[in-house]
């Protein structure tokens, strides 16, 4: 391969990581409203307060961050 295309693929493995990280801000985001939103409408239904509301929205970070983690850490792994 020439100098050229290494540095285009270069870019390209450097801009796809980029969306990567950004795609799960965007995964994390919509899933902790998601859960909010389910626990909030549990909580009204069961005539408990805030407990699934907050329950489910930490169950959501958790979970996605842990994802996150663990995709970052086999990415690490690559390079």
């Amino acid at each position: 391969m020439t100098t050229l295309r290494k540095q285009q693929v270069e870019q390209y493995n450097q801009l796809r990581h980029v969306f990567m990280l950004s795609a799960w801000g965007f995964v994390i985001g919509i899933a902790s409203f998601l859960f909010l939103y389910v626990g909030h409408l549990l909580d009204n239904l069961l005539g408990t307060a805030p407990n699934f509301m907050l329950g489910l929205f930490f169950l959501a970070l958790v979970t996605t961050i842990g994802r996150l983690y663990q995709e970052a850490w086999s990415k690490k792994k690559d390079v």
